[in-house]
C-alpha cells in the first residue's frame, strides 16, 4: 500500500554555534599599543575568528561602522579594510562617493542592527539595506550582522525579522552564534546550596547577557564569477 509523507517547504535551519566570554585578560594591542575594545560586546579573539573563517588573506573586510577593532584585526589577519559604509553614505568627515571607491572584491561586510534611522521592525525596509550591502559582496561571501539592544528589539522578534529580510534581499541564512558577554558561572546554580541571587533588571526586565550574531551567504556560488 503506497504511503504518503508530508512535504516539508521549510527552509532549512541554520547551524547554532556559541562564543564563550573569555576567562583570560589579554587583550590585543592596536600600533600604539593601546588595548583593542569589544566589537560591541563580541570580544576581539571571536572577531577574529569570525574574519578568518569568512574570508581569505588578501580579501576586503568592509565595516559599515568602521569599528577600529574590526580594522585592526583585517590588517594584522593580511586583509584589507575597506571604506566604511553607512547605509549608503560614506563614514562622517569623507566627501567621496560610494561609486568612487567601491572595492572590487568584497569578502565580508559586517554591520550593526538596529541603526539610527532604520527601521529595523519592518521586514521591507530592513530588506532594502540588506540588499544594498548583499551588492557589495562578492560571490561566495558572506554578510555578519550583530544584533545590539536597542527600543523595540526583542531577541527572538527582531532576529526572525533581520532574516526573514535577509532571504528577502537575496541572502541565504548560514549560522547563528549568540556570544556570551558575561563569563559562565564556575558551578551550576542549580546545584548550590544557597539560592542563587538573581541578576539585576534593567528598566523592570533582566539584563542581555549575549548578542546575536547572524552570519549571511551569498546565494551566487564563487564559481560563477570565475
Amino acid at each position: 500500500m503506497p504511503q504518503t509523507h508530508p512535504i516539508d517547504n521549510r527552509p532549512p535551519r541554520a547551524p547554532v554555534a556559541l562564543f564563550l566570554r573569555p576567562t583570560h585578560d589579554q587583550r590585543p594591542t592596536d600600533a600604539s599599543g593601546r588595548p583593542l575594545p569589544d566589537w560591541y560586546g563580541v570580544h576581539p579573539d571571536h572577531l577574529a575568528h569570525l574574519i578568518t573563517r569568512c574570508s581569505a588573506q588578501g580579501d576586503t573586510v568592509l565595516d559599515t561602522d568602521a569599528h577600529p577593532t574590526v580594522v585592526a584585526a583585517a590588517e594584522y589577519l593580511h586583509r584589507l579594510p575597506g571604506l566604511a559604509i553607512a547605509d549608503g553614505q560614506p563614514p562622517a568627515g569623507r566627501s567621496e562617493s560610494l561609486a568612487d571607491h567601491r572595492p572590487t572584491t568584497v569578502r565580508l561586510v559586517m554591520a550593526t542592527l538596529p541603526r539610527i534611522g532604520l527601521n529595523s521592525s519592518d521586514v521591507h525596509t530592513l530588506s532594502q539595506t540588506l540588499t544594498a550591502w548583499q551588492q557589495l559582496l562578492h560571490p561566495g561571501g558572506y554578510l555578519i550582522v550583530l544584533l545590539t539592544a536597542g527600543p523595540g528589539t526583542g531577541t527572538l522578534g527582531h532576529r526572525s525579522t533581520v532574516v526573514a529580510a535577509a532571504r528577502t534581499a537575496g541572502l541565504r541564512f548560514h549560522q547563528h552564534i549568540p556570544a556570551l558577554l558575561v563569563p559562565l558561572p564556575e558551578t551550576e546554580p542549580r546545584t548550590e546550596a544557597h539560592p542563587a541571587v538573581r541578576p539585576p533588571l534593567l528598566a523592570s526586565r533582566h539584563m542581555r547577557t549575549h548578542r546575536d550574531l547572524l552570519i549571511f551567504a551569498t546565494t551566487a556560488a564563487e564559481a560563477a564569477d570565475a
